[in-house]
This record gives structure tokens, C-alpha cells and sequence, in this order.
């Protein structure tokens, strides 16, 4: 046994002068002091072997095993320096050639429709209004005419905190009473853009967190006639000019009368189809007079003010005006999806 140790020990190192890539080294090192390898096969028999003879076969394994161990690193070392060497030298660089593009990044189809959607209202006298994501109750429900225990809350699957009263806005509604309480008694003209958050399950049509804007204007003599041909200016500038727009009655606790707006189908251009449930049309806001209570808890005496308010969601908004199908892309953060935009 000590003879054939010492000829494994010969044998390897005569090898590892012949080795000339990394894949054969790991070969030979597996067949040699590997868990497979011959020298390991012989340590793990010693104790079959004759109690006179162990001790000598174990000093003589363990000199072996360490001779071959740093053996092979230094060979290890030499090889991976001429690899190195003949990789530099196949990949030269050519430093006069172009370099790669850089891919520069975009901007998120959501924040690119708000910055159209501000545009248009920019131009039609309203300036941006930012309210916060966290909420009161009383904000966020009992001054929008929603008091404790009202049915109309069902509509909002709201996310609570540990702190009593305090929630995150269902909606951007909000930001009314904080825009009116700061501007009264002055007229204002407002739109409220912010994520909104509800507890509901994700769909293609709808998630737990979303971009809306709210709009608001208060003033003297405001008509249901201002609010409709606002929402008809927006959504032509929005959709294109030969957008057909309607409107169909509906009920809002903060505003009263209250509509909702609808633009013809830009999939099937009023034919009818799956998207718009074959009505050949598409709902694109809420909308509706400013509820005297909710005018007087704003700080306007509803007998002297008048005002108009709208809703509306821009990933539906994109969905309408792109033909996306699935919000759940806008937040998926896939980019063959989000460099089409």
C-alpha cells in the first residue's frame, strides 16, 4: 500500500505538468484526492487494513493528499493566468470603435398620461392641488356627506390603521374639503391627481392601488351646462377631436345632481364590443354638482357658491385611449410592455 501511494503521488504530479485547461484539472483532481478519487478510496479502507500497518498507510496518505492538494493550487494559479493571457488576447479591445448605446430609461405610462391630463386642464384654468395618501375619516367619508354608518360606504373597501380614524384615501375626494378650506371664501378651480388604495381583489379591471384625479371648481354661477362642456372640451383633447361624448345620470353622496361620462369605444368605434360590453360606449369619469353640504363643510356658503366636481382613473383613462385590456401591466413591471409607451 505504500508503494502504490507513492506512484499515485508520482503519477499526479507528472500529470499536472501536461494539464492545459482548468476542465481537465478538475478531472484529474476528482480521480485523485476528489471524494471519488483513488486517494480517498484508500483512507476510508485503512481500517480494514492490518492494526500494524495503519498507522504507517494513514501518515503516508495524509503527506500525499497534502502534497497533491497544494500541488494542484499552484498548477490551478498557472493555468488560470495563461487562460486569462489567451482570453485578453483573443477579446482585444478596439478602442476606436463606437461604443454600445446606453438604453436611457422612460417615463411610466401612468405619469406620462397625468402629464397630458395636466396640460389639458392647465389650459383650461386649473392648477394642480396635492393632498396626502394618508387620510382622516372624516376627510376621507363624513365631510364628503358619507357620515358613520351611511350604505354608500360599501362602495370603498378601505384600508384602516392602527390609528383610530385614520385610513388611506379610497379616493382623491378628499383633497375637496382640504382645497376648500384653505382657498375659501375664494373661487378655485383644482385638480386633485394621487394614488388611491382599496382592499379589492386584482383583476383585469381593477387593482388595490391606482392613479385618479380629482377636479374641483367653486365659484358663482357655476351650472350643470359648465360642468358638461368642461368634461366635453377634456375628453376631445384626450381622446381626439371626433370623440364622441355622452352623459347618463347617476348618484354621488358629494354631489348632487350627479353624472357619469361616457366616450365612444376606441376599439370598435361605437360598434359595440366585449371591452364596452357591446354599448359601444366607455364610462371615463364621474362627475356632478358640489353637494351644498359638502360646499358648507368646505367653507362656502352653498347659497352663494355653486361648484362642479369630476373623478376620474388614468390607467383606465390609458386603457381607453390605448386599448390595454389588463391593468394589471401598469404594475406588472414588464418592460416589453412598458417601452411601448
Amino acid at each position: 500500500m505504500l508503494k502504490r501511494l507513492e506512484e499515485l503521488k508520482q503519477n499526479t504530479l507528472k500529470q499536472l505538468k501536461t494539464v492545459g485547461d482548468s476542465s481537465a484539472l478538475r478531472e484529474l483532481e476528482g480521480a485523485t484526492i476528489g471524494k471519488k478519487g483513488e486517494l480517498t478510496t484508500i483512507l476510508r479502507s485503512i481500517g480494514t487494513l492490518p492494526a500494524e500497518e495503519r498507522k504507517a498507510v494513514g501518515e503516508k496518505a495524509n503527506q500525499v493528499k497534502q502534497a497533491l492538494a497544494a500541488a494542484i493550487e499552484v498548477r490551478e494559479e498557472e493555468i488560470r493566468a495563461q487562460e486569462m493571457a489567451a482570453d485578453m488576447q483573443a477579446g482585444a479591445i478596439d478602442v476606436t470603435l463606437p461604443g454600445r448605446p446606453i438604453a436611457t430609461g422612460r417615463i411610466h405610462p401612468a405619469n406620462q398620461a397625468l402629464r397630458d391630463i395636466y396640460d389639458i386642464w392647465a389650459e383650461m384654468g386649473f392648477q394642480v392641488y396635492r393632498s396626502p395618501d394618508v387620510e382622516t375619516d372624516d376627510n376621507n367619508f363624513s365631510l364628503l356627506n358619507i357620515p358613520p354608518y351611511h350604505p354608500a360606504r360599501d362602495m370603498w373597501d378601505t384600508f384602516h390603521t392602527t390609528e383610530p380614524d385614520v385610513l388611506l384615501r379610497t379616493h382623491t375626494s378628499p383633497g375637496q374639503i382640504r382645497a376648500m378650506q384653505e382657498y375659501a371664501p375664494e373661487p378655485i378651480r383644482v385638480i386633485l391627481p394621487g394614488m388611491c388604495y382599496r382592499y379589492e381583489q386584482v383583476t383585469v379591471r381593477s387593482e388595490f392601488q391606482f392613479n385618479q384625479v380629482e377636479g374641483l371648481a367653486v365659484g358663482y354661477n357655476i351650472r350643470m351646462t359648465d360642468l358638461k362642456g368642461t368634461m366635453a372640451a377634456f375628453a376631445r383633447r384626450f381622446y381626439g377631436a371626433d370623440r364622441q361624448v355622452r352623459f347618463r345620470s347617476s348618484h354621488f353622496p358629494f354631489t348632487e345632481p350627479s353624472i357619469e361620462v361616457d366616450v365612444q369605444c376606441i376599439l370598435c368605434d361605437g360598434a359595440g364590443c366585449q371591452v364596452c360590453k357591446y354599448t359601444g360606449w366607455l364610462e371615463i369619469a364621474g362627475a356632478g354638482m358640489v353637494h351644498p353640504v359638502v360646499l358648507k363643510n368646505g367653507g362656502y356658503e352653498p347659497t352663494r357658491f355653486s361648484g362642479f366636481a369630476f373623478g376620474m382613473g388614468t390607467e383606465r383613462s390609458i386603457m381607453l385611449k390605448h386599448g390595454v385590456q389588463d391593468i394589471r401591466h401598469f404594475w406588472g413591471n414588464d418592460l416589453r410592455f412598458l417601452e411601448q409607451f
